[in-house]
């Protein structure tokens, strides 16, 4: 059977039940970004708010509520500024990056995503620590989105991962990539274009697709471990699609090389976006068909098959399942509720 065989028509799941980062509800009113006007009167607009982010990091606060119930009483919430209150600790207005409009409806108000810079420390090192002068004091704090991502709301975790993969894209593309001319943000903020007008090349916000994919064998699957993950984690084989590549190809290709499994009846099971800086994972459910277990020491220090019941013994034998903020937790969780 061939690659462009074996990949199921069979839809995904993941518009019912959305994945952390995902199922925002945002309008993002593309047909806005062109409209400067309109854009500067939501800049002064004293109802907009500004989603800042501060060396990849989002500032939030602890809150109550459903999400805390469902995270162990811990949870927290997104903080956002007006724009008099974020303009004296970011980046220029010109720079912010137009979001949306908030609830889906025409007349919500608008959103910003801004670059809040570090202040100088002690040390005299500028950029070392949170901006002195944002957030206002007892607002919040600047946490990294993997770590407290399964503790937002679903609309709120989407909107952070939204405003820290498009920041960070705009923060690393300063400068043109054909001629090396300092860019210019257009289209609210979702290109920029060379400032050189010999040159003038427009760059755009990308995307790097990345398969995740639970191998099956009957009652038990194949998880994978790397070396930097706490003690006991296992998680599902991923790897970025290469050019030139389909998804099926490079399931099949990664699977293979990370494990030496043949893998066939490769499902499409949901997606999620993964702002670490900006790719989306693609995940997959596949059958072993063939191959051995042989573990490729370069990318993995342990590959296992675990059973089912193993799942239900994981503290006895010392297993732990990658956070809930990830897909890979969620693959699998459906398999075993399957």
């Amino acid at each position: 059977m061939s690659v462009g065989e074996i990949l199921s028509g069979v839809a995904g799941d993941g518009h019912r039940r959305p994945n952390p980062f995902a199922g925002g509800g945002l309008d993002r009113a593309t047909h806005l970004r062109a409209d400067r006007r309109w854009l500067d009167d939501r800049l002064s607009d004293p109802t907009s708010r500004v989603v800042p982010v501060w060396r990849e990091r989002s500032l939030v606060s602890q809150t109550a509520g459903e999400v805390a119930a469902k995270a162990d009483g811990l949870a927290y919430e997104p903080v956002l500024l007006p724009p008099a209150v974020a303009a004296p600790a970011s980046e220029p207005p010109e720079e912010w990056i137009f979001l949306g409009l908030e609830g889906g409806q025409a007349g919500g108000r608008a959103l910003f995503a801004a670059e809040v810079p570090g202040h100088a420390e002690a040390s005299g090192e500028a950029g070392e620590g949170p901006p002195s002068d944002s957030p206002p004091e007892g607002a919040g704090e600047f946490l990294d989105l993997r770590g407290v991502g399964a503790m937002l709301g679903q609309g709120e975790g989407s909107l952070l991962a939204y405003a820290r993969a498009i920041v960070t894209w705009s923060g690393r593309h300063r400068f043109c990539g054909t001629c090396g001319a300092p860019t210019r943000p257009e289209q609210g903020g979702h290109v920029r274009r060379c400032r050189d007008e010999t040159c003038g090349a427009e760059h755009f916000p990308r995307t790097d697709p990345a398969i995740i994919v639970l191998v099956t064998d009957g009652d038990r699957c194949l998880l994978g471990r790397k070396d930097i993950w706490p003690e006991g984690v296992y998680s599902t084989l991923a790897g970025f699609v290469e050019p030139g590549e389909s998804l099926s190809e490079a399931v099949v290709r990664e699977v293979r090389e990370e494990s030496g499994i043949e893998v066939g009846s490769v499902r499409y099971r949901s997606s999620q976006p993964w702002p670490f800086p900006a790719s989306l994972m693609l995940g997959f459910r596949a059958e072993r068909v063939g191959g051995e277990l042989t573990v490729a020491r370069q990318e993995l220090v342990d590959a296992r098959w675990f059973e089912r019941a193993d799942f239900a013994r994981r503290r006895e034998i010392g297993l732990r399942l990658p956070g809930r903020v990830s897909i890979s937790r969620r693959l699998i969780e459906d398999w075993l509720a399957g």
